[in-house]
């Protein structure tokens, strides 16, 4: 049975692997495509993919439902890939101004504990803002339209929408959350270890390559011939960082920080602990 990568359009690594010529070839992949990071728990469980990546809050919220998480692979963070955008003409000048305000995000990702981190700054918790589930691109809408008040954005939807000149940046990622993609399966896939460990070798070689190349990564990147779009994508590869590793305690503990935060705003009904490859609690 062939090893079922799953990717989708936010999951960069991935969705240049199911393009990229020979990724992946030593494992002989299947590579399934679908809509959005936040499918990836119920895609693992039934079996339709083998492994994903996603940011760091759905396999938190995999493992809240029951699903027995297994981390195989982490990118280095990403400072850059975040932010909480208002419109440039907004009353909007702090963070504590968004209390009680429509706030665009993907919510259930990444978006979610970002939001938390910032809005504690402004002495707000998740509950003090109206969160609306929207798209990036219906969210950039909304924004624009004054249907919200703010959207937290993510790359690539960031970069574009900023050179617009119409938006502007009221609290962007930094360091304040590590921001990794990770790349996981669960227990109940049964794959074997020297497959995930192929796996995670195959990813860091595939960074290594997107790195060296980011022009070609453009290339396969952009829906059409347009030359902005291919340099906008030129400009979202080269800025970042493609490192990848194998999963390890740091990375175990960021999401015990992260699960520990999301219990703390009650997106979480209990306590979570975060266990090592092994099962042992970290």
């Amino acid at each position: 049975m062939a090893f079922r990568i799953g990717h989708h359009p936010n999951n960069l690594h991935l969705r240049l692997a199911s393009v990229w010529p020979g990724a992946f070839a030593g494992l002989k992949a299947e590579f399934v495509a679908y809509p959005e990071g936040r499918d990836t728990a119920d895609l693992l469980k039934e079996g339709a993919i083998d492994i994903g990546g996603t940011g760091s809050t759905p396999p938190i919220l995999a493992e809240a439902s029951g699903l027995a998480v297994r981390y195989v692979a982490a990118s280095s963070p990403r400072p850059a890939n975040g932010a909480i955008l208002v419109r440039e003409s907004s009353i909007i000048q702090n963070l504590a101004d968004l209390k009680e305000q429509p706030v665009a995000l993907v919510d259930g990702s990444f978006l979610t504990y970002f939001l938390a981190k910032r809005l504690e700054e402004g002495g707000l918790m998740l509950k003090d803002v109206q969160r609306l589930d929207m798209a990036p691109g219906a969210s950039r809408d909304a924004l624009q339209s004054g249907a919200v008040s703010a959207w937290v954005a993510m790359a690539p939807h960031l970069q574009q929408s900023l050179a617009t000149g119409e938006f502007r940046v009221l609290a962007d990622c930094g360091s304040l959350i590590p921001n990794r993609s990770l790349f996981w399966t669960i227990n109940e896939r049964g794959v074997r270890d020297e497959v995930l460990d192929a796996f995670a070798s195959e990813l860091q070689q595939l960074g290594n390559a997107i790195a060296a190349d980011p022009e070609k990564a453009a290339e396969l990147l952009s829906t059409n011939d347009d030359p902005a779009e291919r340099r906008a994508w030129t400009r979202v590869v080269a800025e970042r960082n493609w490192h990848v590793a194998a999963a390890d305690t740091l990375v175990l503990r960021e999401q015990q920080a992260e699960a520990d935060t999301l219990f703390h705003h009650g997106d979480l009904a209990a306590p979570l602990t975060i266990k090592s490859l092994h099962g042992e609690e970290i």
